[in-house]
């Protein structure tokens, strides 16, 4: 057995994510290695490698792309980012709680990195005004990114482990939504009750109500001519739920996950006029899909070489019984997550996954993989989706605390809650393991 192809997975991961910007040409070349070490010792051709790629994922990736630049055109983030003020009142503790609460419900539905583009200048304006300090934004961004992360496990569609899952039909729409829906949310409650009785972020702050109605009708004045855009939220929104429907409803041997999006999407973005034709443009990364597909051309070479079922044999000749070796398993999937990021470690763990599922029910083992690889993902601000974004965005916005003190989001700013959070989803998963694990 060629170790070849593994060496250069875990080298390309490993260099991707210590050189993020230039993750392209790391993996596309490690993919080529591969690829070209593999028909040199006759084990598969370049055309039986890229012939098994998931190209149904990466259809159902773009063209979900799409949904969420429409909802993004359409405006209608910015005007739930008000009400979130409005509703929270400018007070730092609530703020905490409905920012989290609203983008977990986002984050199910479309692109997270969308929700958090638009949301996040609002919220930054309210803080901005009513006051804040290092610990607290610390908390209230860390809080905002694990909602995050946790509302696109709960959906079939929410983020890449879940389409991932979706696309390959390793789950069902239904299936997968009825068993991780539940568990996320169990997760984000007990989070967001750690949050609020033990660590409380805003009790280092002194706000008065004066101060509270000033913010909001700041915000408010700032955005008073903001008005959703019906024209491209209607069509979204029905072809968004008829797309759902569609999911939950109609046998996949009928109509597969892929084909839904593939007829539901230009549907939308011909009934959305040119905001549509923008939305495609906008949504269709080159880059991106350049990176997932050479990833899944590394992964599908390992494949080849019989690495994965190996290591499957191996984890489950443990001297444990199944509910324990999924046990192990999901507690390296988070750690491996966390290290690697949420794409690279899904892609090649969901082979892995596929082994166990011969001692434990298939819906069991990937509910388990999802929900350890959204903690893992939640556990280091580099494993988090949005993650460099918010970095970004908080950097640009110069805010600064009470004394003058500039205020910063940066790696070690997110660990304490990143390893509050990746505790609290990891003990969810291993509970599902323990509990449904037969």
């Amino acid at each position: 057995m060629s170790t070849i192809p593994a060496l250069l997975l875990v080298g390309a991961v490993i260099a991707q994510a210590a050189l993020p910007r230039r993750r392209v040409p790391i993996v596309v070349l490690a993919a080529a290695l591969a690829v070209l070490e593999a028909g040199l010792s006759g084990r598969a051709s370049a055309r039986q490698i890229v012939g098994a790629v998931p190209w149904d994922v990466l259809i159902l990736l773009v063209a979900l792309g799409v949904v969420s630049e429409l909802f993004r055109a359409s405006r209608v983030f910015e005007r739930v980012a008000v009400l979130i003020s409005a509703r929270g009142g400018a007070n730092p503790a609530r703020l905490v709680l409905i920012g989290a609460v609203v983008m977990y419900a986002a984050s199910g539905l479309v692109n997270n990195l969308t929700a958090i583009l638009l949301v996040l200048p609002v919220l930054l304006v309210l803080l901005r005004q009513v006051g804040t300090s290092q610990r607290h934004l610390s908390w209230t961004l860390g809080v905002i990114l694990v909602a995050c992360n946790l509302g696109g496990a709960a959906t079939p569609i929410g983020d890449f482990p879940a389409i991932l899952l979706l696309g390959a039909g390793a789950m069902e729409f239904n299936d997968y939504l009825l068993r991780a829906l539940p568990l996320t949310l169990a997760a984000l409650v007990l989070f967001l009750a750690l949050v609020a009785l033990v660590v409380r972020p805003a009790r280092d702050l002194r706000t008065s109500p004066v101060t509270e109605r000033i913010t909001v009708a700041v915000v408010r004045a700032l955005h008073r001519n903001l008005r959703i855009e019906p024209r491209v939220f209607v069509p979204s929104a029905i072809g968004l739920v008829a797309m759902l429907l569609a999911w939950a409803f109609v046998p996949t041997r009928l109509l597969p996950p892929e084909l839904v999006a593939w007829l539901g999407v230009p549907l939308v973005a011909l009934a959305t006029g040119r905001a549509g034709l923008r939305a495609v443009r906008s949504a269709v990364d080159p880059e991106a899909t350049l990176f997932l597909f050479a990833l899944f051309v590394l992964v599908g070479a390992v494949q080849q070489t019989g690495m994965f079922d190996a290591l499957a044999a191996e984890l489950l000749a443990l001297p444990l019984p199944p509910r324990a070796q999924l046990v192990v398993f999901a507690l390296a999937a988070g750690i491996l997550t966390g290290v690697f990021s949420a794409g690279p470690s899904m892609a090649a763990l969901l082979v892995v996954a596929g082994g166990l599922t011969r001692a434990v029910e298939p819906d069991v083992v990937y509910v388990a993989l999802a929900l350890s690889v959204c903690a893992g993902s939640s556990l280091f601000l580099t494993a988090a989706t949005a993650g460099p974004l918010a970095q970004g965005m908080i950097e640009r916005a110069q805010l600064t605390a009470a004394d003058g003190e500039p205020i910063r989001f940066a790696f070690f700013d997110f660990l304490r809650t990143g390893l509050v959070a990746f505790c609290v989803i990891e003990g969810v998963a291993i509970a599902w393991c323990l509990v449904a694990g037969g």
